[in-house]
């Protein structure tokens, strides 16, 4: 992969009138444009952050407020283990925070694995066998990187919902899903040398999809195979991995990557250059 992926940015609100965050160590709050502090957040304090105009905002807390000249700003812990909190949501990472037109976007810019953490046990129950876990794990990885800058307009790559993969943050981590993510590290499916739209859904009731006959287009990776999943109501597009599909593969002995070849038709598996999960 020729371009960093390390990082992904999460948007988590646009359009806002008021955000409130904390962190759980002494953080920072820092000018995007000119690296320069803008003020002290300290842990474990709720601030309630506003626009002001379209080139600043307020930031607030129980000892009083203070007004930055910055229309972009990221709040970022002094301690890279810290977290940070918005949307009633403890995030790894740090927050960014933007001044758009009057209204305020959060961002949530993080390392790919970390909100792998935050997605997989969301998107399949985390009490699943593992092997369908690390199958989940590279299917999501794999529809991270292939959708970057997907919602460059609006400043991130991903939304936190349905709309792309629900990300629920710190709360949602837990030890078997936190294993698939560091056994796959870095893994995700190649066809023709890009990363494939890893699209996945519930239950095809049967037999998957093909791209062609759900969306009129044909993906030549995303061909109608057995679904393994006849023991499940059916849900979702159908397109690609079925989720009890994997889980039923996994139980029949079948490891992630035997599943996702299975799923998606004449793919790759490569490992992103390490040198950006340091």
């Amino acid at each position: 992969m020729s371009a960093p992926v390390h990082a992904i940015k999460i948007g988590l609100y646009t359009n806002v009138t008021s955000v409130q965050v904390s962190v759980s160590d002494e953080a920072q709050m820092i000018d995007v444009k000119t690296n320069k502090q803008l003020c002290v957040i300290h842990k474990m304090l709720m601030y309630e952050i506003t626009p002001l105009d379209d080139d600043k905002m307020v930031v607030r807390s129980n000892w009083g407020q203070c007004t930055v000249n910055s229309a972009d700003a990221v709040v970022k812990p002094l301690d890279p283990q810290a977290c940070v909190y918005t949307k009633d949501k403890w995030y790894r990472g740090i927050l960014r925070v933007q001044n758009r037109e009057n209204t305020l976007t959060v961002i949530n810019d993080v390392c790919i694995e970390n909100y792998l953490q935050g997605v997989v046990p969301v998107e399949m129950p985390s009490s699943w066998p593992l092997e369908a876990l690390k199958a989940q794990t590279i299917a999501a990885r794999t529809y991270a990187v292939a959708n970057m800058g997907k919602h460059a307009k609006e400043g991130f790559d991903l939304v936190d919902t349905v709309m792309d993969q629900v990300y629920d943050g710190v709360k949602a981590e837990c030890e078997t899903t936190n294993k698939a993510v560091l056994q796959t590290k870095g893994i995700i499916m190649l066809y023709d040398n890009k990363p494939i739209s890893a699209m996945y859904s519930s239950c095809a009731g049967g037999f998957t999809k093909s791209a062609y006959e759900a969306f009129g287009n044909d993906i030549p990776y995303l061909r109608s195979v057995q679904s393994f999943d006849d023991n499940a109501a059916k849900a979702g597009h159908g397109v690609g991995m079925t989720q009890h599909g994997a889980k039923n593969l996994a139980q029949m002995g079948n490891n992630a990557y035997q599943i996702l070849s299975h799923f998606y038709n004449n793919i790759q598996f490569v490992r992103l250059n390490p040198i950006y999960y340091k």
